[in-house]
């Protein structure tokens, strides 16, 4: 008998350290950011800006910037949790070479930003990103396309909830991190308590009412397209969702993002005829 108490304790005790070691380091787990050196020219963005501002609580951010083309909107891109803006070059030369111009931020403590990552703080690094489109590239907030990628969804949407752009963008949305935490997580009660950075988009979508595009693949692991068709299901119109059948969290073409993005933005009357 004393030897099964003293088992039971004994994963009581191992729990109770998994749990408190989980919450300590959820940050770890949930941010991956890649510190680089690396300029726009040196993986091959030759006409892409690199600038430096401050948000509002001091912090240093790195940011890319293209001008648009005439007649065509500026995307404002909040990447997911994982890598650095070099990461996304294929992409950024993808809507720059369509026409469009780019604000790309790096969140504080990933790339060249300073700090470390909290929900609240990317937020921050967020209106500064929209600041510096507004008040120095001089683009009007209805010019604006905020695009969001993976964790950058609930970045796009808190957003959008307080600057309306003229599109609101979304890859391989989820409904909130807590929620994704409590799948990810079913052996720790209590999770969805302890998960500090909810990013709870689901709760804010409502408020969101600018025009919605959605992008999402069938066999997304990482965020399953549950997530997606829920959260827009709750959004506002207009909306489209696009499903991608076999695509993965991360290999959409180019093509596949690009396209909808031009269907939509031409039906909007963003982008000029015939482009």
């Amino acid at each position: 008998m004393w030897i099964l108490i003293n088992f039971v304790k004994f994963l009581a005790i191992g729990y109770v350290a998994l749990v408190c070691l989980v919450f300590i380091f959820q940050r770890n787990l949930m941010y991956h950011p890649i510190k680089t050196l690396a300029t726009p020219e040196v993986i091959g963005l030759s006409n892409v800006q690199e600038v430096f501002t401050n948000t509002s609580d001091g912090i240093k951010l790195q940011i890319w910037t293209k001008q648009a083309q005439a007649g065509f909107p500026t995307i404002v891109y909040f990447h997911g949790n994982a890598g650095d803006l070099a990461d996304r070059a294929a992409k950024f030369s993808t809507f720059i070479d369509a026409g469009f111009g780019l604000v790309a931020v790096s969140y504080r403590g990933y790339g060249k930003s300073e700090g470390v990552p909290t929900e609240q703080g990317i937020y921050s690094d967020a209106r500064a990103a929209i600041d510096y489109a507004i008040n120095e590239m001089y683009i009007p907030q209805n010019r604006l396309i905020y695009f969001g990628e993976s964790l950058g969804t609930g970045v796009a949407v808190q957003m959008a909830s307080e600057r309306p752009p003229a599109l609101l963008m979304l890859e391989a949305a989820y409904t909130s991190v807590e929620t994704r935490s409590a799948e990810l997580y079913p052996f720790i009660i209590g999770v969805r308590i302890l998960v500090l950075d909810k990013y709870d988009s689901l709760a804010k979508i409502a408020n969101v009412h600018a025009p919605l595009l959605m992008i999402h693949g069938t066999i997304d692991p990482i965020i399953p397209i549950a997530h997606g068709k829920k959260l827009f299901a709750a959004a506002n119109e207009p909306k489209n969702l696009v499903v991608y059948q076999g695509v993965h969290h991360v290999d959409y073409s180019n093509e596949q993002i690009l396209n909808p993005l031009l269907e939509t933005t031409k039906k909007l009357g963003l982008t000029p005829n015939g482009k």
